[in-house]
């Protein structure tokens, strides 16, 4: 007579999964496990939660600082005038205004003498074509007139806008003077200009001549420029408006860097 084992019940974990015929009589019915289904949903809840959770964290966050804002916006600022060197900052009154500096007589005349000393570096400039077939000249001239006949048309209106005249009494220009060659109170040119004879002399000279006459002439109409420049800065209250500031150190510095060009094809040495 052989006898018959009863089944051990099999477990995962604490889980019996299954029993011997004499404990559970009733067959094992299959599990089946919708993989796809079931994952989707479990994805479903944790994107919902994570961005309920998210939405909460983004909530808080924003909160702080238009809570810092609102607290913040009722402050008046604070005004402070630095002081000179060796001095303490000094607080300044809620009724402070700030107010600019009223524009200099010497700004417009600049701006009118700068005009002029302009329109003869273009009249020197539309002598070339027909007087020199060297090529650097006339990428120099080119470039001389296109940058001071737009920098004329930037003075004209400069001047229109603040009621000012475009041209002004030869007696009252700045820094002008009468070359010795012509009458007194005849010929009065900004610094650096051509006398009547040395534009005479260029406008007859021909080939490498012109060439020497119109590198050297223009050296010294360009140092004019910068004279003027720095008799603007040295005036006290002129050349404080910022139009009129960006446009004189502009004139400055390419006016500078035209020179050094100039004497380098003179075969000068260029001065820094």
């Amino acid at each position: 007579m052989v006898r018959q084992r009863s089944a051990k019940p099999l477990f995962i974990g604490s889980i019996p999964i299954a029993a011997s015929n004499s404990i559970n009589k009733k067959p094992m019915q299959p599990f089946h496990f919708n993989g796809r289904g079931n994952l989707r949903s479990l994805i479903r809840v944790a994107a919902s939660r994570s961005s309920f959770l998210a939405a909460g964290a983004l909530t808080c966050f924003l909160s702080v600082p238009i809570g810092a804002q609102q607290s913040d916006s009722t402050r008046k600022p604070v005004l402070v005038q630095p002081g000179a060197p060796g001095q303490a900052t000094q607080t300044l009154p809620q009724s402070t205004r700030a107010t600019l500096p009223l524009p200099s007589p010497k700004d417009a005349g600049f701006m009118q003498g700068m005009i002029m000393h302009h329109a003869q570096a273009v009249e020197m400039t539309a002598l070339i074509e027909s007087r020199t077939e060297n090529t650097n000249i006339r990428l120099l001239g080119a470039r001389i007139s296109q940058s001071q006949s737009d920098e004329m048309k930037f003075m004209k209106r400069w001047l229109e806008i603040r009621a000012e005249p475009v041209s002004m009494p030869m007696a009252d220009m700045p820094g002008s003077h009468s070359h010795g060659q012509d009458p007194p109170g005849h010929q009065i040119l900004m610094p650096g200009m051509l006398s009547s004879q040395q534009m005479n002399e260029l406008k007859k000279a021909k080939g490498s001549e012109f060439d020497r006459l119109f590198l050297t002439g223009m050296i010294q109409h360009h140092i004019g420029a910068l004279d003027m420049v720095k008799d603007l800065f040295d005036t006290a209250g002129a050349g404080q408006e910022a139009e009129l500031f960006n446009f004189a150190t502009d004139v400055d510095s390419s006016q500078r860097a035209e020179i050094n060009i100039m004497r380098n094809m003179l075969g000068e040495k260029p001065v820094k």
